[in-house]
């Protein structure tokens, strides 16, 4: 193709999920995904999402209060009193960062932690959500910035995957393979100290220099630790709260209020330190549970239905603009363009002379007419008010207007 066309067309857009693996998603997801350990050499420019120059606008202009903000030196975290101050005159809180503080302790080698970027900055907003929609999983950012030859933290494992993108300088990192593979969230790695320490000693996994662009995959439970070379280094860590099978069990689990066989009390004068006692009432209770689960006809919309609230908590949609989206209401014509809230999801059901939308807590109801403009807009293509299908426009603009203000669609340029 003539290099004009290309120059025409413009960049390539990436998903989100692209521009952390140098693989295909299907391979990803098939191999890779909570199994092994990726590394995307010069994967892509990372400078769009975060810079240095935003490091010193949130840390000097934004007033970031903790925990936004934390910092490490070799290992330890740095008591809050040592990078925050009063915030002065109309703001009555005594623990906003002081950039005159943060500053004393980075040029004593110190990393800034900013936390929670996915709801500060942003283009880390947007790459959030598009990445979390990918996933089908919660993700949040940190960003970690490193003083020359620095480590922040020492030889450890997280108890959610991580990918790492290089945004500015180089990094050197050790990774070792998991000594306790999968941890859940309350099994952290000073837990393992001693496995963890031995295993950061051994023969790694990865060891390599992170540059610019460069990604990098890490599963749950795998070792690292990093060091930053000759310059300050930037990172973004975007951290997934994997759903695993024990979320499903504890979904499941919450039908024992409804059973009266496990509702029953155990009996009286039992020892439950003795497992011989203890032995006959557990296998009866596990073909109990069964019970109670074959008795509810499904147990798997049972877990979808708690799985999806939790994922609605967990994670937040497009943010939505008040002012604009009354104004927009206000001016509603068969022209304007609407779509779908990214990342809002949604089920959408009929149910006799009626359709039910069931997104993030919301229940609404809507006449059966409705189903076919709902169904369109759930591609999350922007379409025009007056070419829904299966309403006429003045039916089309009431059902919009209750969409745009329950915060369902937006409008689209």
């Amino acid at each position: 193709m003539p290099e004009n066309v290309l120059a025409e067309r413009g960049p390539v857009l990436r998903s989100a999920l692209s521009r952390c693996i140098s693989v295909p998603r299907e391979q990803f997801a098939d191999e890779l995904w909570g199994r092994a350990a990726l590394l995307s050499p010069a994967n892509d420019d990372f400078t769009d999402l975060f810079s240095a120059a935003a490091v010193d606008e949130l840390v000097g202009r934004r007033a970031l209060r903790t925990p936004f903000v934390r910092l490490a030196h070799e290992g330890d975290v740095l008591a809050p009193a040592r990078y925050t101050a009063s915030g002065g005159f109309g703001a009555e809180v005594s623990d906003q960062v002081s950039s005159d503080k943060v500053l004393a302790e980075f040029a004593a080698g110190a990393t800034i932690v900013l936390q929670g970027l996915h709801r500060l900055w942003p283009p880390l907003v947007d790459f959030t959500r598009e990445l979390v929609e990918e996933l089908g999983h919660p993700a949040q950012v940190n960003a970690y910035v490193t003083p020359p030859s620095s480590q922040g933290f020492s030889p450890h494992y997280d108890t959610h995957d991580v990918f790492v993108l290089q945004v500015s300088g180089e990094k050197h990192w050790v990774v070792h393979a998991p000594v306790h593979p999968d941890p859940l969230t309350d099994q952290v790695w000073t837990d393992h100290r001693a496995a963890v320490d031995e295993a950061g000693r051994g023969t790694p996994v990865i060891d390599r220099v992170l540059r610019p662009g460069d990604a990098l995959y890490l599963p749950r439970g795998w070792i690292h630790s990093a060091t930053a070379l000759g310059d300050t280094s930037i990172h973004l860590t975007v951290g997934m709260s994997a759903y695993t099978r024990a979320d499903v069990v504890d979904t499941l689990l919450s039908l024992v209020g409804d059973s009266p066989a496990l509702r029953a009390s155990l009996p009286m004068g039992l020892d439950v330190s003795d497992p011989d006692q203890l032995r006959p009432i557990v296998e009866e209770t596990v073909a109990d549970l069964v019970a109670a689960l074959s008795s509810t006809g499904d147990p798997a919309g049972l877990a979808a239905r708690r799985l999806g609230a939790r994922f609605g908590r967990d994670t937040r949609p497009e943010p939505v603009a008040p002012l604009a989206t009354l104004s927009a209401i206000t001016a509603l014509t068969e022209h304007t363009l609407v779509r779908w809230r990214s990342g809002y999801g949604g089920r959408v059901e009929r149910a006799g002379d009626r359709v039910r939308l069931t997104a993030r807590g919301t229940v609404l109801t809507l006449p059966v007419e409705a189903a076919p403009a709902l169904d369109a807009l759930r591609t999350g293509d922007p379409v025009a008010v007056g070419s829904l299908p299966g309403l006429d426009l003045a039916s089309a603009l009431v059902v919009v207007r209750r969409l745009l203000r329950e915060g369902v669609v937006v409008t689209s340029p």
